[in-house]
């Protein structure tokens, strides 16, 4: 009974100066749904850049990294004394994977794998004229590079199986298609590093959203990449895994490079320095997010403080009737965090509805052909966090003004009056 007066009372000093109530919401519910505008644009934003970058990257690589042989001779033949060798050059280095066929077989068993897929790259130089232009070959099982990395999503013009199906074809980075002035359809020249002169026929452009490889990138099939080069069909360079779980990645690149005897690259090493700029960019959306919540507590801090200096009389009296300054700070405390409830519920919709207005936003450049409207991430888990700071912040900002209200004197304020 007595719970259900303090809600009355609470309710009744809530609506007497409900402008006031209405200012302290409308910040609560301002933050919150900038709060949750901001989280989801920026975590969109985050899951693009993953996209274009760490989509697009096996989780581990597997190859042979040229670089000289650490046991020298002269370590051999001098072993109690200090060598000191400069300019060492690689031996002979066997790029190529060893055994690639039964290593392929052993990692697709392996439970912890979801896919894994052969690589070929090799330089060459496309003729233009009297001009060579350098590019990158990169030899391909194009289906499993569809299914594993979304070859096919970043294949602008033509169809991505074609440079599996049709013969000698290869598919031009959009960038370096523009500069040799080759349509899909085309034939375009290109040497080989070992001096090698071959046509290759034009059957789709690549476009990846970042300029510089769009330059350079070519993909063909592995089949016409090992020709280029006059290699046999166990010949590969790379192999790209992918596993279930990315997390494993730098404990499984370790295992694999000790079975396999070759070098292994996992993700998080190979875009640490991307992986840093997306936790600072989560971590300045958040700052900010939580930092407009911040702003709103004060606003309901400075009006309930106006609040219990307008109801003394009102405060003086309830004391003065039995109750105690318990019961005064439970009804201030109601006070509080009924704003920050209803505010922060209110807040949640509209956080909602302006994350579906930017997400229906159309967002189209030549650099993202894949992008169609601004990035939203529609987690729920930013609703919960955005929730429960709403709550938190308002009991923080109804506390000290709800434990002054419960420590007024009924007997000097109506003395005073």
């Amino acid at each position: 009974m007595k719970g259900k007066l303090i809600f009355g009372i609470a309710k009744s000093l809530l609506l007497a100066r409900w402008r006031q109530t209405l200012v302290a919401a409308v910040g609560v519910t301002f933050s919150i749904a900038m709060f949750i505008t901001l989280l989801s644009f920026m975590n969109g934003l985050n899951d693009l850049l993953d996209g274009l970058i760490l989509n697009r990257t096996p989780h581990v690589r597997l190859y042979n990294e040229i670089k000289p042989n650490k046991n020298q001779p002269v370590n051999a033949a001098l072993k109690d004394s200090y060598n000191f060798i400069s300019s060492v050059k690689a031996g002979i280095t066997r790029q190529e994977i060893y055994n690639s066929g039964p290593v392929l077989q052993t990692v697709k068993n392996d439970p912890r794998v979801l896919g894994v897929t052969p690589r070929l790259s090799t330089q060459v130089f496309f003729n233009e004229g009297t001009i060579d232009i350098t590019g990158l070959i990169n030899g391909i099982d194009v289906e499993q590079e569809m299914r594993l990395f979304n070859f096919g999503d970043y294949v602008t013009a033509g169809s991505a199986m074609d440079a599996e199906n049709v013969a000698n074809s290869i598919i031009l980075g959009k960038g370096l298609a523009e500069i040799l002035v080759a349509d899909v359809g085309d034939v375009v020249q290109v040497t080989t590093a070992q001096g090698e002169r071959f046509s290759l026929k034009v059957v789709g452009y690549f476009q990846s959203g970042i300029q510089e490889y769009d330059k350079v990138q070519c993909y063909a099939s592995i089949a016409t990449t090992q020709k280029l080069l006059g290699k046999p069909a166990n010949y590969v360079t790379d192999i790209q895994v992918k596993l279930y779980d990315l997390d494993m990645a730098p404990a499984v690149a370790k295992e694999y490079a000790k079975v396999f005897n070759v070098d292994a690259e996992d993700i998080q090493t190979a875009n640490a320095q991307f992986d840093t700029g997306s936790s600072i960019r989560t971590l300045i959306s958040y700052a900010v997010g939580v930092t407009l919540l911040i702003v709103a507590g004060f606003g309901i801090f400075n009006i309930l403080n106006m609040m219990i200096y307008e109801k003394m009389d009102s405060i003086a009296i309830l004391k003065a009737t039995g109750f105690s300054g318990g019961d005064v700070n439970r009804i201030f405390l109601v006070i509080a965090l009924s704003i920050g409830f209803f505010g922060g519920a209110v807040g949640l919709v509209f956080g909602f509805i302006f994350s579906v207005i930017i997400d229906n936003i159309p967002f189209n450049t030549a650099a993202l052909p894949t992008i169609k409207t601004y990035p939203i991430n529609y987690s729920p888990i930013f609703y919960m966090i955005g929730g429960t700071f709403a709550l938190i912040t308002t009991y923080f900002a109804g506390y000290f003004p709800a434990r002054k209200a419960s420590r007024v004197d009924p007997v000097e304020i109506i003395r005073g009056k």
